[in-house]
């Protein structure tokens, strides 16, 4: 049985780009949370006025892979100490957040977010998840040497590659 979790560090691909390497994840789709407006689109998200977050929202086999260790890389892939930023993303819909959809995940989310008094991450309960664009989905796979993707989404997935080699696909 699979369980779900919904993560927000920056921009999606980056998070996606990660967890789609990851072992033991079953699914992620890059989609938006925490906001107000039914629907939104990637151009009122990045607009700021939504209230709306970019996530992840991880599909995962607890059995190969832990809630925890999906926290363990969130903490290492984006810097969970900067107010509605990672590096040149600024506003709200880059806002660092743990959306739980269980108890446990709320707990050990909190936990997580206790160790550093510098940590920002909201812990909310997830609200309706909204699928970004299709063109969204995947996207790094298909636009490597795109500058983003080259100069901020490939090096978190090399520090994933290089720092949870364990938790890796083969």
């Amino acid at each position: 049985m699979t369980e779900i979790t919904t993560l927000a560090g920056g921009c999606f691909w980056c998070l996606e780009a990660v967890y789609l390497q990851m072992r033991g994840v079953t699914g992620v789709v890059s989609g938006y949370m925490g906001g107000s407006v039914t629907e939104p689109t990637y151009e009122e998200v990045c607009g700021g006025e939504t209230g709306h977050a970019e996530v992840v929202r991880i599909e995962f086999d607890p059995a190969e892979i832990t809630f925890g260790d999906l926290l363990e890389v969130f903490f290492a892939i984006h810097d969970a100490t900067t107010l509605n930023r990672q590096g040149n993303d600024v506003g709200t819909q880059y806002r660092s957040a743990i959306f739980f959809h269980s108890a446990e995940q709320e707990r050990l989310a909190r936990e997580w977010v206790a160790r550093d008094p510098a940590i920002v991450t909201e812990v909310s309960p997830e609200t309706v998840f909204w699928p970004a664009e299709n063109y969204h989905q995947n996207y790094f796979a298909g636009h490597q040497n795109q500058g983003y993707c080259a100069y901020v989404v490939a090096p978190k997935v090399q520090k994933f590659r290089t720092y949870f080699a364990d938790k890796a696909r083969a």
